[in-house]
């Protein structure tokens, strides 16, 4: 008893309607009069058929207009918003949604190519030499097929970008204390790679145990790169800057061959001539060039990154060359 009313009054009236109530309610096409408790029930069903029939006369109309396909739009109850189509200077539509107009740049093509990093230490000749033996098995998996070879070295070449500042973001929030902006430089490093590899996936068509390959190696690399760099940042700096000397060396081949005329020059991805903005007529050359540059300015950060520590200094006390590339 005392259930029941403690029931009604804290809501059971609205869920369960009286036969007072219910007496005044319209009557069924039937001519009979809503059971009370059922009406609820009655109204969901109803609510679900009609956004049903709704859900399908808009199905119907959008086959009726040619199949056309129309943008969905959509809606957040948290207040999130779509940006507003973006366009390029010639008024066309921009269409990445992977990057903006304000994150393309043009590279700097007029670095030095042959500057490298002598190795003297004992943590140098070993980050020299273990770069050194990773290109032997890469030579002879990849010969001469140099955009699969691109592409995987691409997924290697961003991760350590991602780890390394992953690593000092931690510190950051743990030490209370800033980075120097290292660790925009490093994500921006990570993220021009990661273009880099979406840019020769346009190129390079990936064989299975290509993919294969890709994943098992980036599984290995990244859980190394990331105890090498928590032992020693300036011993894991020096690895990337090595490894982007033989990114260099590789991209410089990749040109020659291209030049000679022994891989076909065709007309550079869309993606790149819009995130380097390279002239419309741009073709695979001009993209290796641009991406080779890249990889230079990425190989100076990472041996500056290395000399910075080496001297006994922390990173965040030598601001951090943002936007170098």
């Amino acid at each position: 008893m005392a259930g029941s009313a403690l029931l009604r009054h804290v809501g059971g009236v609205r869920l369960f309607t009286s036969p007072a109530v219910a007496a005044t309610r319209p009557l069924l096409a039937g001519g009979e009069a809503v059971v009370p408790g059922v009406w609820v029930r009655l109204r969901l069903l109803s609510t679900s058929s009609v956004a049903a029939r709704e859900e399908e006369a808009a199905k119907a109309d959008a086959s009726k207009a040619g199949g056309e396909k129309k943008e969905v739009v959509a809606n957040s109850y948290w207040g999130i918003e779509q940006s507003k189509k973006l366009v390029r200077e010639d008024g066309t539509e921009w269409k990445w949604s992977c990057f903006r107009p304000w994150e393309t740049y043009t590279a700097d093509t007029s670095i030095d190519l042959t500057k490298h990093h002598v190795p003297k230490t004992l943590l140098d000749k070993i980050a020299y030499w273990t770069v050194k033996s990773l290109r032997f098995p890469t030579d002879i998996f990849f010969q001469r097929r140099y955009g699969c070879r691109a592409m995987m070295l691409e997924t290697v070449a961003a991760v350590p970008g991602m780890v390394g500042g992953m690593l000092l973001h931690l510190r950051s929030l743990r030490r209370f204390e800033q980075s120097g902006g290292w660790i925009r430089a490093l994500l921006e490093e990570a993220e021009n790679e990661r273009m880099h590899l979406m840019t020769f996936m346009e190129v390079a068509k990936p064989r299975w145990y290509e993919r294969a390959l890709v994943i098992s190696v980036q599984g290995v690399f990244f859980n190394a790169y990331f105890l090498g760099y928590l032992l020693s940042p300036k011993f894991a700096h020096r690895v990337v800057g090595y490894l982007e000397e033989e990114a260099i060396h590789s991209y410089t081949e990749f040109l020659r061959d291209l030049e000679a005329g022994k891989i076909e020059n065709v007309a550079a991805p869309s993606i790149a001539i819009d995130y380097w903005r390279l002239p419309a007529d741009a073709t695979l050359k001009d993209v290796v060039t641009v991406v080779r540059a890249d990889e230079a300015h990425h190989r100076d950060v990472n041996h500056f990154a290395s000399d910075i520590q080496y001297q006994g200094m922390d990173l965040k006390q030598t601001p951090a060359p943002i936007g170098y590339h």
